[in-house]
Formats: C-alpha cells, sequence, structure tokens
C-alpha cells in the first residue's frame, strides 16, 4: 500500500489557523470599479455572467456523457438543448439529478402504478447495457424551476426571483432564446458582498444579527452520523434540498454532505459507500478535498444565533455554501470512549477511468473500513447543537424585502420542490426497493 498523502501534503492553516478563520471570515473586497457610484437597480444581470461557462448537453446525451462533463467541466448545472445546433436551453442537468439517478440505479426507488412500465423499461435498457439518455434520467422525477431573464434585465429581478427560491437563472440574449450565460445565488450573494458599500439598503443590513434580521429556519433536515450514507441521500431527494446537516447522538452538527459530493459516487468501485455510515463519506470527502487542493479541509461550517449578517454571508462566498449552520451553545460530550479523529479513506492503487482522475478520485476504497462511531465524534468541539439554518435563499429574500420587492415565499416553492420530487416515483424501503435494483457498473463505469 503507498504512503498516505496526508505524509507530503502542505498545510496551508494550521487547526488554530482555521479556527481564527471561522471565527474572523474575510471583510468584503473591494468593490468592482465598473459598479462604484451606479445604483445596483440599474445594473444588468447580462454584466455579471460569462457566455465561456456556458455547457451544453442534447436531450439524447447519455446519462454517463453528461455525468463526466458535469464533473470535468467543474461546473455546478449543465444546460439541456433539444440539438448540437441549438443555442437555447429547455431544462437542466445538476448534481441533484445525479443523485436521483443513481438512486435509482441502486434500487433505492420504486416506481408507482402509474409509472411502472416506465421505469421498469428504463431498468431493462440499463441492465442490457444500453446507453440511458439524459431525457429518460430528467423523467425520474424532481423538477427546478426553469427560470429565463433576458441580459438587459436588471438586478432587482433576479434578486426577487432568488428570493422566492429559484436557485439559478439562464440569461438569455434580449429578444432571443439565445443562452448568455447562468446567474446562482452564490454569484448573486458574493457581487452584493464585495460591492456592499455601493448598495446602501443592503450594506445597513450586515452589522445585525441573524437572529435580529429574524432570518432562517428553524426546520432542519439532518441525518445521524451513523446513518447509511444511502439514507442521506434518499433524504435530500425526497426533501428536495441540495445539502443536509450531519449530527452526533447529541445533536451537534460533524459535517455536511450534499449533492455536489455525489460525484464520488459515479464508478462502480465505489457503490460500497452507500451502505458505509456518513461519518465515513464525510472522511473520504475530506480526503479527496486535500488530494486535490494540497491542504486539509475543515468539516464543519457554522454560525450562531448572534453572528451578524456580515459574518454570515462572509462565510457562506469563502467556503461557497449554500447554507451555513446555526449551532447554539454546545451540548455535553458523549460519554463514550476518548474521542479520535475522524479517518482518512483507505488508499489502493488507482483504476483506469475515462474521466478526469481528480475529478472522481479512484483511489478511494469503498471497502466498509472500520468508521468512527456518531457517540464518539467531538461534535461538541467542533460545532454546537444544530438549532437552525441560514441558505442563500434566505440572505436573498431578506434582501428583496428590504428593497421594496415581493418575491415569492422560499418555503411554498421547497414545498413545491418535494412534490415534484416524489411526483413520478414513490420513495420505497431502501431495503425492501433492492429487488429491483439496477447493476450500477452497467450504467456508470
Amino acid at each position: 500500500m503507498p504512503a498516505s498523502p496526508r505524509s507530503s501534503r502542505q498545510f496551508s492553516l494550521s487547526s488554530v489557523g482555521v479556527q481564527d478563520l471561522m471565527n474572523n471570515p474575510p471583510k468584503a473586497g473591494g468593490a468592482d470599479p465598473a459598479f462604484v457610484g451606479r445604483d445596483w437597480h440599474d445594473i444588468a444581470v447580462g454584466e455579471l455572467v460569462d457566455p465561456a461557462e456556458v455547457r451544453f448537453v442534447e436531450l439524447d446525451t447519455g446519462v454517463e456523457d453528461a455525468t463526466n462533463l458535469l464533473i470535468d467541466s467543474a461546473s455546478t448545472v449543465l444546460l439541456i438543448r433539444a440539438t448540437p445546433n441549438e443555442t437555447s436551453a429547455i431544462g437542466t442537468f445538476d448534481y441533484k439529478d445525479l443523485n436521483q439517478y443513481l438512486l435509482f440505479a441502486t434500487g433505492c426507488l420504486r416506481p408507482d402504478e402509474e409509472h411502472l412500465a416506465f421505469f421498469q423499461d428504463l431498468a431493462n435498457k440499463a441492465q442490457q447495457g444500453q446507453e440511458i439518455p439524459v431525457k429518460d434520467a430528467k423523467a425520474l422525477g424532481s423538477k427546478e424551476p426553469f427560470v429565463v431573464l433576458p441580459h438587459t434585465a436588471n438586478l432587482t429581478a433576479a434578486v426577487e426571483a432568488f428570493g422566492g427560491g429559484v436557485h439559478r437563472i439562464v440569461i438569455a440574449q434580449e429578444g432571443t432564446d439565445e443562452v448568455t450565460g447562468i446567474l446562482s445565488q452564490l454569484r448573486l450573494v458574493k457581487f452584493l458582498w464585495e460591492n456592499g458599500r455601493s448598495f446602501p439598503v443592503i450594506d445597513q443590513l450586515y452589522p445585525q444579527t441573524i437572529k435580529d434580521l429574524g432570518i432562517g429556519s428553524q426546520h432542519v433536515i439532518s441525518v445521524n452520523g451513523d446513518k447509511p450514507l444511502k439514507v442521506a441521500l434518499a433524504l435530500m431527494d425526497g426533501e428536495g434540498v441540495s445539502s443536509l446537516a450531519v449530527v452526533d447522538n447529541q445533536q451537534n452538527v460533524v459535517g455536511n454532505i450534499s449533492t455536489v459530493d455525489v460525484k464520488l459516487l459515479t464508478k462502480s468501485s465505489s457503490a460500497p459507500l452507500l451502505d458505509n455510515t456518513c461519518i465515513h463519506f464525510i472522511s473520504v470527502i475530506l480526503s479527496t478535498r486535500g488530494m486535490n487542493d494540497g491542504k486539509d479541509s475543515f468539516p464543519v461550517f457554522h454560525v450562531s444565533p448572534y453572528s451578524t449578517l456580515a459574518h454570515t454571508v462572509a462565510k457562506l462566498v469563502a467556503t461557497k455554501s449554500h447554507r451555513m449552520w446555526v449551532v447554539d451553545s454546545p451540548s455535553p460530550s458523549s460519554s463514550g470512549p476518548p474521542t479520535p479523529s475522524i479517518p482518512s479513506a483507505v488508499l489502493h492503487n488507482p483504476l483506469h477511468v475515462a474521466s478526469t482522475p481528480q475529478a472522481t478520485p479512484s483511489f478511494i476504497s469503498a471497502s466498509a473500513s472500520p468508521s468512527v462511531s456518531a457517540s464518539s465524534l467531538p461534535g461538541a468541539s467542533m460545532s454546537g447543537r444544530l438549532s437552525g439554518v441560514v441558505s442563500l435563499t434566505d440572505v436573498l429574500n431578506l434582501f428583496a424585502r428590504a428593497s421594496g420587492l415581493n418575491p415569492n415565499d422560499p418555503a411554498e416553492t421547497r414545498r413545491h420542490r418535494r412534490r415534484s420530487s416524489s411526483s413520478s416515483l414513490v420513495r420505497g424501503s431502501l431495503d425492501s426497493a433492492r429487488s429491483s435494483s439496477v447493476d450500477v457498473s452497467k450504467i456508470l463505469r
């Protein structure tokens, strides 16, 4: 077995340095001269996007090819078009879609009577090694709102849409369907943070605490670290969310799993990870980030109810996160044995795969190696008791309301997303659904 790369990895920050970053996130950078002195109501959405970042797949593109492009391009979403010559989009393919498809491929979804024939036909095609097109994968269920704005629309239109729970907006050349870019919630929040002083209505909110502003939700979706990973993936799919908190037995936050992390499961050799614990998968996530970035990663990012909005937004931007977990004072630690650190993933010789090695490392062992129990994790010292969550939607909803806009209720958008996620397929028992499973190696090799 080769020596662990941890022995040669460059540590960019000590544990004290990481904690200092957590407690004192970076301040907003200098304003972009192109926007200084301009009313943000007059800034066009087209000024914030880059056409070079747009990636297309066709309706008939195979899921495997779409997945490789999604991972290799470092994008979080691909646009779907009808034919290769089209410049307009009719849908999106992202990590939520990939998560749902992997749940189907591994037998964690069951069809209702209405969709039984479609489900069986898709399963038969997969078993026979036939290519499954993106249009069939999209038909499995979950639908994200598909919003298009002309490139001349101002930022208020984007803030209002995002504040209502829309996660991304396709930008098209005015008067045409030609796509010129994709604007995400994170990019807009980052822009408003870095140029905050140019937007007084928003800038005055930053010194206030999230408790005083009343933003965030106490309805938090979490999973115990000892639960199998497949439970967490099914929970994200069923609830229509892109990430959830991983907690120990005292509800202290010990990690985070997102749909983007599904890219670590797209090789057949990774299938056993689904039956291993969420804690083990977090160790795989952190080890992989270390391999790719050349430094250790910190597993938990959180704020308290008394953190300022500036503190919270700075962390969201610095960590490129969609959610920041809100924690109260740490709960008493477990009375179990001395707390070990989260172990590294077991390493073995790389496999030869088609996709970019650093995007989906094949050197991560998916074998069921001993994992740290949630009862013995250092959750109390790592964070505190989970009490809420603040998302990019919450932040942009606040900005919209403070600016006199009327965004849709994001809670209703979330309810619609959950209904959409379960409209086509019924989530059955993860154990009983095994009878209808598909060999994942025949789908994603």
